[in-house]
Formats: C-alpha cells, sequence, structure tokens
C-alpha cells in the first residue's frame, strides 16, 4: 500500500517521528514519535494546509511516497470506538492517549485514522519504535509547488 507524506525538504529523510514528538499532535502527545501519513496526496496537502498562515506557502515542500508492505499488520480505527471530541481543535488529549497507547503497546507499526480535516479519508500513523518500521520505505520524494490559487 502506498501512503504519502507532505514535508518540508530538511525534514523529508529519514521518517522518525521526531518532529510530532517535539509539540504533540492530534495522535500523540509530546515526546512520543510517530510519522503521520495520508491515504491520498490531496489528503496529505489538506493536512498541511490547515497548519500554515493565510498567504504563507512554503516553496520547499516535497512530496514522500511511502510503501507500506502488504504484510505489515494495520490497526483500523472506527468511528464508533472514538471519543466524542476526537476532532476538536485544538486537539483533545482524549486522542493523544490512543496513540501513545498505540506506540507503547507496540502491537501494531501502522494505525488508520479517520481524518479531521477531510471527512471519509483516512491518515496512516507509522510507529518508529515497531519492529516492522524498517520494512516501511520511501519510494519517491518529489518537490510539491503549491498551487497559488490555495492563498
Amino acid at each position: 500500500m502506498e501512503v504519502f507524506r507532505l514535508s518540508r525538504a530538511r525534514f523529508a529523510d529519514p521518517l522518525s517521528g521526531v518532529g510530532a514528538a517535539l509539540k504533540g499532535a492530534r495522535w500523540n502527545s509530546p515526546g512520543v514519535e510517530m510519522v503521520y501519513t495520508a491515504a491520498n496526496r490531496s489528503l496529505a496537502m489538506a493536512e498541511v494546509l490547515v497548519h500554515l498562515s493565510l498567504g504563507m506557502l512554503p516553496d520547499d515542500y516535497l512530496m514522500i511516497t511511502i510503501n507500506i508492505p502488504t504484510k505489515v499488520k494495520i490497526k483500523k480505527l472506527n468511528l464508533s470506538s472514538l471519543p466524542q471530541d476526537w476532532n476538536r481543535f485544538p486537539s483533545p488529549t482524549s486522542t493523544q492517549k490512543i496513540g501513545d497507547v498505540f506506540v507503547s503497546q507496540n502491537e501494531f507499526a501502522v494505525m488508520r485514522v479517520p481524518s479531521v480535516v477531510t471527512p471519509g479519508d483516512f491518515n496512516y500513523l507509522l510507529n518508529p519504535k515497531h519492529v516492522d518500521f524498517s520494512k516501511i520505505v520511501i519510494k519517491a520524494c518529489v518537490p510539491f509547488p503549491f498551487d497559488a490559487r490555495l492563498i
């Protein structure tokens, strides 16, 4: 399976989860490493755009194509299993705890979660501590110029 990540060039490779651990995010607390990816390129772009200031379209982004081998097990979260506040902004601690448990239990290398930005789409969270993480590889990194009409 292919997943996608839009990243500033200097943080594109290697995949580490260190950036997410610095401040935490929707599915991880500060200090917990996790790599955020998306099911498609458009979702990867949307997930980045919601964090950019209006009128700021950096020119150093890369679209990273990542291969997750079919033998790597994926934990799938269903909407019905999520807390009521899962899609609130700022991100609630309830979802951070879900991701923290995912990483600490270390049973899966990947967890599929619903996107807040585009309902009906999914993000794939990668656990860099899992033994199968080494099987997940970057296939391509290509420049990604944002279309100026987005601002």
